[in-house]
């Protein structure tokens, strides 16, 4: 988390511990900072702040918007369109949704993990109610191309709800919802240097779409259940920060990817090792594997080091399952079973990056089976 962040979310623990739907005076006080939380996120994304609707983290936005325009406009239209490789909280709602009587399509994705906006076309028709897709991939940092997604879903049937997983995208790229024109966004604040347990639903301003929680009310009685107040100042406080720190993110992220691809280069040969993630990808994001190194036991090496990397999304990799996103792309077994994650902040150092070169160089003479 960012420091300042932390130091604010302690402030309003201690100031404005009142429950925001209360009538009182600390009630009013608590709904004032919820307020102003809500404006910091709508202004980030260039929509209304009565379009910004605060939730559990990105896993919860995800199921609310899939599920509940799923649900809403079941009757009239009740086919619904991912790819094979979203995040499980987006794929797992669509096969649960199946359960339900709807009908969910999967489609498949090039070698770089992109959907081909000819296909999503052709899967669309006067009875798709919804269209998810993740902007910034979890696993590669593959960026799709949204805007012309978009486009081809639009012109097929202009009713299709467009639902976008900007979790991974938030605070890291330019993004302004209401240039891209979709219905529904979610975004996190731990992948923005927030709290975790706390996130945001985008829904544009009558989109058909039913509550998932019910209870007191709350969110405009579209997500019952009282608002951590203390959390979400926290998140708007780092979507701040972050959003001013851009820039200077995004130049930091490809100096460290320099640095560690060419560090790869000079040590394995190009050869050597494969770069998983595609030549569009996220700068914070290099998915990579070695021949004949399993991704666990380099991870288990790396972390004996203060190294911390990852296997796939961290949402997934409890499963001990080869990655879904991967396996989509086509790519070989021994890319996949050696894949781990990469992933920078402005917070990471050039001399961190050279650390991991020179740490993986001597883990892997050791581990190669």
């Amino acid at each position: 988390m960012y420091s300042e962040a932390l130091e604010e979310m302690n402030r309003i623990y201690k100031n404005f511990y009142g429950n925001p739907s209360s009538l009182h005076k600390i009630g009013s006080d608590a709904e004032k900072v919820l307020q102003n939380a809500r404006e910091t996120i709508a202004k980030t994304l260039g929509v209304s702040d009565k379009e910004i609707f605060f939730t559990s983290g990105g896993t919860e936005s995800n199921n609310w918007a899939i599920k509940g325009s799923a649900r809403a406009n079941k009757k009239r239209a009740p086919y619904i369109v991912t790819s094979k490789t979203e995040h499980a909280s987006v794929i797992e709602c669509f096969s649960y949704l199946e359960t339900e009587g709807l009908f969910p399509e999967f489609l498949e994705v090039s070698s770089d993990g992109l959907l081909d906006p000819g296909l999503i076309s052709e899967k669309i028709h006067d009875q798709t109610s919804l269209v998810s897709f993740i902007i910034v991939n979890s696993e590669t940092g593959a960026i799709q191309n949204t805007e012309q997604l978009i486009r081809s879903i639009r012109l097929k049937n202009p009713k299709t709800i467009i639902h976008i997983d900007a979790v991974q995208a938030y605070g890291k790229i330019p993004l302004n919802l209401s240039m891209l024109d979709v219905d529904l966004a979610s975004v996190s604040a731990h992948k923005i240097h927030g709290p975790k347990g706390c996130g945001a639903l985008y829904i544009k301003n009558k989109t058909r779409i039913n509550p998932v929680l019910h209870g007191g009310g709350q969110e405009r009685k579209f997500r019952s259940g009282t608002e951590n107040v203390p959390a979400i100042h926290g998140f708007a406080t780092a979507a701040d920060i972050i959003h001013d720190r851009m820039d200077d993110n995004i130049k930091n992220n490809k100096l460290l990817k320099s640095i560690i691809i060419d560090g790869l280069i000079k040590n394995f040969g190009r050869d050597g090792f494969f770069i998983n993630s595609p030549d569009n990808a996220y700068e914070g994001i290099l998915n990579i594997s070695f021949p004949r190194v399993k991704a666990q036991v380099l991870m288990q090496h790396l972390e004996a080091l203060n190294i911390f990397v990852s296997i796939g999304s961290a949402c997934s990799s409890h499963k001990n399952v080869q990655s879904h996103v991967l396996k989509a792309m086509n790519l070989p077994k021994e890319n996949i079973d050696g894949a781990i994650r990469l992933s920078f902040s402005g917070d990471n150092t050039a001399d961190e990056a050279k650390r991991f070169i020179e740490a993986t160089k001597e883990i892997i003479s050791v581990i190669k089976y």
